[in-house]
């Protein structure tokens, strides 16, 4: 479990629109992601609208943001464009 300050370890992971997302990559600069436990779920759906309405902020900061669950690719696909997500999810596989 990681703690406020705590480094993120390295990570590969594929989004929903099929885009390889290395942390090695995004070494050096700010970015957020965010877990969450499944795609569609009223609490996640409130956190992920909230980072969609706030996103311009992260936009003008240079800070992309990425989600991650355990759902497919599909899943996360039509969670993202229910809720016109503007940011990548990626499979925790």
């Amino acid at each position: 479990m990681l703690t406020i300050g705590d480094k993120i370890p390295d990570f590969q992971a594929v989004s929903d629109m099929g885009e390889e997302i290395n942390s090695l990559k995004l070494k050096g600069k700010k970015y957020v992601v965010y877990f969450y436990p499944k795609d569609n779920t009223p609490g996640c759906i409130k956190e992920a609208c909230s980072i969609r309405d706030n996103y311009q902020i992260f936009l003008k900061n240079g800070v992309p943001v990425f989600g991650i669950s355990g759902g497919s690719m599909n899943s996360h696909q039509n969670f993202r464009k229910k809720f016109d997500l503007p940011f990548p999810l990626l499979m925790d596989e």
